[in-house]
């Protein structure tokens, strides 16, 4: 694939993932309508893990597309919004913490005196994980991870916790799950709008460049 440097190139990326996500969750409503009554409630049980997989998989892919995003507009850490700054310093930061030699918390400190004026490079693995358990506090990292509001979706944590990956978990653990159709169906069009929720979120920090710092924005600008 091509790399993502241009707003279009991140808006056609995400728009591709939503896409073919919005289409299989679309023909998981039409399964469930269409299902034999025998069958009905296998296919109810199956849709709730497959909506599940789509918001821990949009979620993580759109997320890392923006990291790539940015770092392909050539910033400076010191033009970039702390949060990225923190990806870029992360490696650093996490060997002052877990080694323990004075060697690795020198060099997480000489990062912050002389490499903040150099160009960031924030394309290291594990930035996004979603701990297989996309949970409202799992989500609340990842946005927050990434510079992205999460005031619209505070409202639904209980929804995406009980309705949603707590109802996908007992069906992974083997437990009986009676959900009607009306249910299911509501529930999947629900991951929908919280997958469009989190692309908008997405494209609206990229278009107006809450990736880089106050400074920096205000001072290009001028």
């Amino acid at each position: 694939m091509s790399k993502l440097r241009s707003l279009n190139d991140l808006q056609d990326r995400i728009d591709e993932e939503f896409a073919w996500r919005l289409k299989e969750l679309d023909s998981l409503k039409k399964i469930v309508r269409q299902a034999s009554l025998l069958a009905k409630k296998t296919a109810i049980r199956s849709a709730i893990c497959l909506a599940y997989s789509h918001w821990e998989g949009f979620v993580k892919r759109a997320a890392e597309y923006y990291i790539e995003f940015v770092s392909n507009q050539r910033l400076q850490f010191d033009q970039l919004a702390d949060c990225f700054v923190w990806i870029g310093a992360r490696r650093h930061l996490a060997s002052m913490e877990s080694d323990g030699k004075i060697v690795a918390a020198v060099s997480g400190v000489n990062f912050f005196r002389t490499k903040l004026n150099e160009r960031a490079y924030l394309r290291l693995p594990g930035h996004v994980n979603t701990r297989s358990n996309l949970n409202s506090e799992v989500f609340e990292n990842i946005a927050l991870t990434v510079g992205i509001s999460t005031d619209a979706f505070r409202a639904r944590y209980n929804q995406i916790d009980e309705s949603l990956l707590g109802r996908r978990n007992r069906i992974a653990h083997g437990e009986f799950l009676d959900i009607d159709q009306t249910s299911c169906i509501s529930l999947v069009d629900d991951v929908i709008g919280l997958l469009r929720m989190f692309k908008t979120e997405i494209e609206d920090a990229a278009s107006s460049r809450k990736y880089a710092s106050v400074t920096f924005r205000t001072t290009s600008l001028s």
